[in-house]
């Protein structure tokens, strides 16, 4: 059972890395639903299917789900044969909410975390593993060399913090990169007070070239120069917290409604 490229799988083979992330999930005591992606030989899966929850699987490799079956690792109506990224979130557990965890393949983790923040409703809280450098910036603070698109859109709706640092030499294959496990929490009030669509427009557009100033990169959202005199515009996306883009957010919905 080799890892295949194609997937971007490198099992995690350190049992007390394995068992410490299946056991991060704070919420499983109330929240009985866990959504485990790419499971790939179940390294993860065999601690969380010893805690008393309503576990389900989604693999895309089908090696993977005959491995899970044929060693009773799971059972086959727990397993979502299917690549992430098509599932109707919706339709796992009916609907229900549910928490997320995972060894995530790296080549489309931050495609996983926009999914869920898009889904944000059905997800209060995830664990899981990602390429320490997108783990980074996930939580990086406003000011950051790191602080982004994605840290942003994050933490607009989650509260993150880093758990452990993985090294290369806990997975077979070793990748190539550190690792980083990190934690996010929905925030209790995670409505934005502005239109979500707007508002990651906003964030994209400012960040498209991040070394200029807003009232640069802004531009093409914000025609009347008048709106370029506030403060926000003279400083670089980088500098701005989540709350600043909502307050920019909210200003161009004003503009556009006028």
């Amino acid at each position: 059972m080799k890892a295949k490229k194609s997937f971007g799988q490198h099992f995690l083979v350190n049992e007390s890395i394995a068992e410490s992330i299946a056991n991060s999930l704070e919420m499983a005591s109330e929240i009985k639903n866990i959504l485990e992606i790419g499971p790939g030989k179940g390294v993860l899966t065999k601690y969380l299917v010893k805690q008393d929850t309503n576990l389900k699987v989604v693999e895309a490799d089908q090696d993977m789900v005959h491995f899970l079956t044929t060693n009773k690792i799971l059972a086959e109506n727990q397993i979502i044969f299917l690549d992430f990224l098509k599932l109707n979130m919706h339709k796992v557990f009916d609907g229900q909410p549910f928490l997320m965890i995972g060894n995530y393949p790296y080549n489309i983790s931050s495609q996983i975390l926009f999914k869920m923040v898009n889904t944000k409703e059905l997800v209060p809280e995830m664990v899981g593993m990602f390429q320490k450098e997108v783990a980074d910036r996930v939580v990086a603070p406003p000011g950051s060399k790191t602080y982004g698109v994605i840290s942003v859109l994050v933490q607009a709706y989650y509260e993150g913090k880093t758990i452990i640092d993985v090294a290369p030499n806990s997975f077979s294959p070793p990748p190539k990169v550190q690792s980083s496990v990190i934690r996010l929490v929905r925030k209790e009030n995670y409505t934005l007070p502005c239109d979500d669509r707007l508002f990651r427009n906003v964030v994209k557009t400012a960040f498209n070239q991040r070394r200029k100033m807003l009232r640069n990169t802004l531009k093409p959202l914000f025609k009347e120069e008048s709106l370029m005199e506030d403060p926000y515009f003279t400083q670089r996306p980088e500098q701005l917290s989540v709350q600043d883009f909502v307050d920019i957010t909210l200003k161009l919905s004003k503009l556009n409604n006028q």
